[in-house]
């Protein structure tokens, strides 16, 4: 486990979208007796929305393209270098990192999913949710390894599944519970 002693420890956080989870990340990283430091935002979208939150916040931001992932992952690798990064938070990143990558990092890497993982990995979560008339859903927050939505799970929260919900309601709901969870989640990590 990497404590926090004293000093944050500096966190990347790597996004693809709106980055409401990174908003939520950095509010809470701006509390004293927070573990982490958010010091770099990188998303493979130059037109990703949560880069909005990294400037107000004057956090520094990169993004690589994805196309070709052997290449985002060594640009990716040398910033995370430079700017001493010991902690990567994956949110909304849609892209899988190689076990190379995570090998080369060294340090703890999490993900939030927007299910109650081992269940349905993956995309288009919460429209599989309903189909197959689950009662409850709800997010994960976990260890990344190189197979998708895998790895050792930090925390949970259940969300029930109402008879009138959809996607989006559903989606809503669970994204809420999400903000609270992942904060949750870095704490545990580092207490």
């Amino acid at each position: 486990m990497q404590k926090s002693i004293g000093n944050k420890v500096n966190c990347a956080v790597f996004i693809s979208g709106t980055g409401t989870n990174l908003n939520c990340i950095i509010k809470n990283a701006k509390k004293k007796f927070f573990p982490i430091k958010v010091s770099l935002v990188i998303s493979n979208k130059s037109d990703a929305f949560g880069l909005n939150y990294a400037k107000k916040n004057n956090i520094p931001t990169k993004v690589f393209s994805s196309l070709n992932m052997k290449s985002f992952e060594k640009k990716t690798l040398e910033e995370l270098r430079r700017k001493k990064i010991k902690f990567i938070c994956l949110a909304g990143f849609m892209k899988i990192l190689s076990k190379k990558f995570i090998k080369k990092f060294g340090y703890n890497i999490i993900n939030i999913h927007p299910s109650l993982l081992p269940k349905y990995k993956g995309l288009n979560t919460h429209f599989r949710v309903l189909k197959n008339k689950e009662k409850i859903s709800g997010c994960t927050v976990h260890y990344i390894s190189s197979k998708l939505d895998s790895g050792k799970i930090i925390l949970q929260k259940k969300v029930k599944v109402k008879n009138n919900d959809t996607s989006i309601s559903l989606q809503r709901r669970i994204l809420k519970q999400e903000h609270i969870l992942y904060p949750e989640a870095i704490k545990t990590i580092f207490s």
